[in-house]
């Protein structure tokens, strides 16, 4: 049998070195005026990124009392105890484990006034391929999407799925959000991807350097 640490050891262990690390970054925020008008609004609203984006987005809004839908598996279980370290409430599931369980959550977090963040390549991919359930749920709420992406002008990009990426120390962040859109039974994945597509556009440099680790 192959072992693998607990969640929470390996927060202890490693948290305060990816914090230390995010605190390094020198980050530069684009269209923010899009986030304060739906956090001003006082209701539901729903976070999209991809999953490679995760970590600058979540140390961004960290202490903001958002929900984000989050794996079993064990590196969703690493992640998600991460982030509640930093403030957010986790909802676990997946589109393969606990996806139904994961969604009711999120549905009833967004009734309640709670902004849901989802990963809608998550958990395992294929990367930047959009899955139903986030969009079921979106559809279902009539709550708006707002689009969210960061990139990083230098950063460590890992050999998983989704090349996961990690800025390197005083890297600049740059954090991009897109317009706000609301979905309905008829909306599909390709505007999902249309709108994160074009949110990356808005913030990207000509010339991004990422070197890949294991």
């Amino acid at each position: 049998m192959k072992w693998r640490p607990s969640p929470v050891w390996v927060a202890r262990l490693f948290g305060p070195v990816v914090s230390l690390l995010a605190r390094t970054w020198r980050i530069e925020v684009r269209a923010e005026g899009r986030w304060r008008s739906l956090r001003a609004g006082g209701g539901g609203y729903i976070f999209l990124l991809w999953h490679e984006a995760m970590l600058p987005l979540l140390w961004r809004h960290r202490h903001q009392g958002i929900a984000i839908v989050v794996s079993e598996a064990n590196d969703g279980r690493y992640l998600a105890e991460y982030a509640r370290r930093i403030g957010y409430r986790c909802l676990s599931g997946s589109s393969t484990r606990g996806g139904v369980r994961a969604l009711v959550g999120a549905m009833k977090a967004l009734e309640q006034g709670i902004p849901v963040a989802f990963t809608p390549d998550g958990p395992r991919g294929p990367r930047r391929e959009v899955k139903p359930g986030m969009l079921a749920a979106a559809a279902r709420t009539g709550l708006p999407i707002l689009p969210i992406h960061a990139e990083a002008d230098r950063a460590w990009r890992l050999r998983s799925w989704d090349r996961f990426m990690i800025p390197k120390p005083f890297a600049r962040v740059r954090i991009g959000y897109g317009e706000p859109f609301g979905a309905d039974p008829d909306t599909g994945a390709g505007r999902v991807g249309a709108a994160l597509d074009l949110v990356e556009q808005e913030i990207a440099w000509q010339h991004v350097g990422a070197t890949a680790t294991a």
